[in-house]
């Protein structure tokens, strides 16, 4: 897995190049490796309506809705199962199945 960068570090360094210092000098500077700082720049010129694109925060609402989703799906097949089973048992007084 990548390792993850706080926020204001990718954000200092997206500032660098865009005041004219080049990726490789400030890939270098930082110890971090060019593609990931082009994948820094990219979505900053996404946030920034620059290009298009989900934005950093349509992205994460994206990824909130999705797991929201995920969760419901699931909590729908458990009721699903439960109705069954309370179908079986109601067609007997005594709780015994067919």
């Amino acid at each position: 897995m990548p390792k993850a960068y706080p926020a204001e570090f990718r954000a200092r360094a997206v500032a660098v190049v865009r005041a004219g210092k080049s990726v490789r000098w400030t890939a270098l500077e930082l110890e971090i490796s060019e593609s990931c700082l082009h994948s820094w720049i990219k979505q900053d010129r996404i946030d920034h309506g620059e290009r298009p694109g989900l934005s950093s925060t349509e992205h994460a609402d994206l990824v909130t809705a999705k797991r929201r989703i995920r969760q419901l799906e699931t909590e729908l097949e458990v009721l699903r199962e439960a109705s069954k089973i309370y179908e079986e048992l109601k067609g007997d007084p005594k709780g015994h199945s067919r």
